[in-house]
């Protein structure tokens, strides 16, 4: 059989249209592939922060003013916070640690950094940085806890009603 027909000797290859295919199977394939978006930071702590942040989350996207007011509570709670948090992307990427795993491996391991993850992923879905006394609230409506759930419910607030609506009494 000639080489210019194709298996069943129906006519000739085409090769135009096999590039075609192979082209429109590529960019098929690569939009599936989750692509990370880059996000402008201050410094490297700020963005070893988001890094470690985006993988304990497990988002690709995080909303970069809420980063930095975290970021800035978090240093404020504790001085050494850049350093550790430094520290902690080392072993994720030394490692391979991924965010399902992580918190065991490093308690077995009893690393200095294990309450690390448990600390930034409070602060993210709750919007709280620090414990009792030392608690400071840096985000209610941006908090993941109510991002998450967003596309079905709204964070409480006072009201959904009209002003005023809460106060009638039931029929």
């Amino acid at each position: 059989m000639d080489a210019t027909y194709n298996k069943e000797g129906r006519g000739p290859l085409n090769p135009g249209r096999r590039m075609v295919l192979a082209g429109l199977l590529s960019v098929s394939a690569a939009a599936l592939i989750p692509w990370a978006l880059a996000e402008p930071v201050a410094n490297a702590e700020e963005g070893a922060f988001l890094a470690v942040s985006a993988v304990l989350v497990g988002r690709q996207a995080l909303d970069p003013d809420l980063a930095q007011r975290l970021y800035k509570a978090l240093v404020a709670q504790d001085a050494a916070f850049p350093a550790h948090v430094r520290t902690l992307l080392a072993l994720i990427n030394a490692q391979g640690l991924k965010s399902a795993g992580m918190q065991a491996a490093l308690d077995a391991a009893q690393s200095p950094v294990a309450a690390l993850p448990r600390q930034i992923a409070s602060a993210w879905y709750l919007g709280i940085v620090g414990t009792g006394e030392a608690a400071v609230c840096v985000a209610y409506e941006e908090a993941l806890n109510a991002a998450v759930v967003a596309d079905v419910l709204v964070p409480p607030s006072y009201s959904y009603g009209a002003y005023g609506s809460w106060a009638r009494k039931p029929i």
